[in-house]
């Protein structure tokens, strides 16, 4: 398999990312999920102050092949969301599936941060 999987993040096994920031993770969808996806058209932004809640959808992308829930990685209040590069250009998804953040959270619990897999746990899981 070649994706591209980024040493300087976590992953959930629900194909979500986190890159931490201080006190804040950027949150998106991995290589592997917008391969899957295939043509992303629409991707459903959580509003800034939403509360998100790890493991809990917190909205939906879809594709030219299907509709997919969002699985947050984290638990955390969005402070910023990137609605209007996404609502604009869908597509920047695939094509920089690590520069195409959906959110912006203040995390609520660094401990389940670090439960998160890290790029070779996460590949491995990918493998099986």
């Amino acid at each position: 398999m070649n994706m591209e999987i980024l040493n300087d993040r976590k992953y959930s096994p629900k194909h979500t990312w986190a890159k931490l920031d201080g006190e804040y993770a950027y949150i998106g969808v991995t290589d592997f999920a917008q391969d899957q996806l295939g043509e992303v058209l629409y991707v459903d932004v959580p509003d800034v102050e939403d509360e998100l809640t790890k493991d809990v959808d917190f909205g939906v992308i879809e594709s030219s092949k299907v509709a997919s829930e969002l699985f947050a990685p984290l638990s955390g209040e969005v402070v910023e969301a990137n609605d209007e590069k996404l609502e604009d250009e869908p597509e920047y998804v695939n094509e920089a599936p690590y520069d195409a953040w959906i959110c912006k959270i203040k995390v609520a619990d660094m401990v389940e941060y670090e439960a998160l897999l890290t790029a070779e746990q996460y590949e491995a899981s990918l493998a099986e």
